[in-house]
């Protein structure tokens, strides 16, 4: 069940606005955040818990029982990512093929929903390993959740299936979720464009505005905010290079640049970066995902730059250290980590 504080923040999260861009006066990062919080909601949105793919070294990533899970243990809002079926349902999965993460094999855009949700996602998850293929047959403790076979107390067997997104949007309706629109490969630019008009037609019809989306393919991107300019978007890869290397504006409808701690070698989160993004009035949300360990050092370390958000795999450490530091969260006054 969603908590108290979820359950606030969506109530706080209204339509994101286009970014206002400030004059250029280096300014404290509180200040920048108090002048540019009216264009944009976001960055009054700290400190989140962003459950990545809902914590995939504690939970099957990507699955409902992570989520649950998550949110249950305090998480703010849910990352997660989408890819679409044969028939057109958008499915929350990360890969374009199923092999991954669960006991089914194939393309999912081969494959009819009917299909995909026969699948066991939790099928290769290890607990504190995420997804792995060679571990000890012992050591996969879900699997057999998904046809009953295996009990867990408080979720259902359809909890441990690949969902789909319109399942997380209704079991979910006070906590924000990030969408990242996936595709069946980084130059398959069509299967972007297919998966990102589905979401927008899906976020227009139900309303939900407490959404945040991204992807790697800007011209995906673009093409959503053309067709659901309501919703608040997180730079694409080659956007955010530009905006990081040379300080090019984002898109019209940006309000968060989600970022990798570390890329290619180069240090992207920095407590200067994280500035001039609340200078020019956008939110800053960090992921990890090879860019960074994922470990309580890392957290704490992060929570001194000043983002409004990290996405990290193990939720309930980064929940621990939240709670201990006394941190401020969405609705609830607490420390300013970064004062």
């Amino acid at each position: 069940m969603p908590t108290v504080r979820s359950m606030t923040l969506r109530a706080v999260v209204a339509s994101s606005l286009t970014a206002l861009a400030l004059v250029a006066v280096q300014a404290p990062a509180a200040s920048a955040r108090a002048e540019a919080a009216d264009e944009n909601p976001w960055l009054t949105e700290r400190v989140l818990n962003m459950a990545h793919s809902g914590g995939e070294l504690e939970a099957p990533t990507n699955t409902m029982y992570a989520f649950k899970r998550a949110v249950a243990l305090g998480s703010d809002m849910i990352e997660l990512d989408v890819q679409s079926t044969k028939d057109k349902k958008l499915v929350v999965l990360h890969n374009a093929t199923l092999d991954e993460t669960t006991n089914g094999t194939g393309k999912v855009v081969a494959r009819p929903w009917r299909q995909v949700k026969k699948y066991d996602a939790a099928h290769w998850f290890v607990k504190g390993e995420g997804t792995t293929h060679d571990a000890d047959p012992a050591a996969y403790k879900l699997r057999g959740a998904r046809d009953g076979k295996r009990k867990i107390e408080g979720y259902r067997p359809s909890d441990f299936r690949v969902p789909l997104l319109r399942e997380v949007l209704a079991e979910f309706p006070g906590v924000p979720i990030n969408i990242e629109i996936k595709g069946t490969a980084d130059d398959d630019a069509v299967s972007f464009l297919r998966t990102g008009e589905l979401l927008a037609a899906l976020l227009n019809r139900l309303d939900r505005t407490d959404v945040s989306v991204t992807s790697f393919n800007d011209a995906a991107l673009a093409d959503f905010h053309e067709r659901a300019p309501q919703i608040g978007l997180a730079l694409g890869r080659t956007a955010l290079a530009a905006y990081f290397l040379g300080g090019t504006k984002p898109m019209e409808g940006t309000v968060a640049l989600q970022v990798p701690v570390t890329f290619s070698g180069l240090t992207v989160m920095s407590r200067s970066f994280v500035e001039k993004a609340h200078a020019d009035g956008y939110a800053v949300h960090v992921w990890f995902s090879g860019s960074a360990p994922d470990t309580a050092k890392t957290y704490n370390a992060m929570l001194t730059m000043c983002a409004e958000g990290l996405m990290p795999a193990r939720p309930r450490v980064f929940e621990r250290i939240l709670d201990k530091r006394d941190i401020e969260r969405p609705g609830d006054p607490g420390v300013d980590p970064c004062a």
